[in-house]
């Protein structure tokens, strides 16, 4: 997943505020993904704003001085996002389960466990700021609509 090329690039600001508008603006531009709409309206969509919101909360803190960038392709198989903070990165593998009994009333770790049941590939860069969501279309662009 190292040559993702790009055919949507996105500066988002460090501001929660900013997301709803940058996921509705990246979802908008999936006019051709027709057939796969209530997969990228729900999964995609929830996915998306999960990496997004972690990226600015926990990977940039919310300083203003640093930015989110989103890399979008969308291919006949599947559409690939790429969200990278400029924070100083964390391991996946250190975030506790949040649905074991231990976990349950915590803060944290929801975010991933829900980009990884609702997307087909979650990967993160050996640095863990920037993570990969791939949601893979089940007959093309022209197939059947699943959830």
């Amino acid at each position: 997943m190292d040559t993702l090329d790009p055919k949507l690039v996105l500066d988002v600001p460090s501001d929660v505020r900013a997301i709803e508008e940058a996921v509705d603006y990246v979802l908008q531009r999936c006019s051709e993904c027709r057939a796969q709409a209530r997969r990228l309206r729900l999964n995609f969509r929830v996915g998306l704003t999960e990496a997004l919101s972690n990226a600015v909360l926990y990977g940039n803190g919310e300083d203003p001085s640093k930015r989110v960038r989103v890399e979008v392709v969308i291919g006949g198989t599947a559409i690939t996002a790429r969200v990278m903070d400029q924070g100083e990165g964390f391991d996946p593998r250190s975030v506790p389960d949040p649905t074991t009994p231990d976990n349950l009333c915590r803060a944290g770790g929801r975010g991933l466990f829900l980009m990884r049941q609702l997307l087909d590939e979650v990967h993160y860069n050996d640095q863990g700021n920037c993570v990969t969501l791939v949601l893979r279309f089940d007959s093309g662009f022209g197939g059947a609509a699943t959830a």
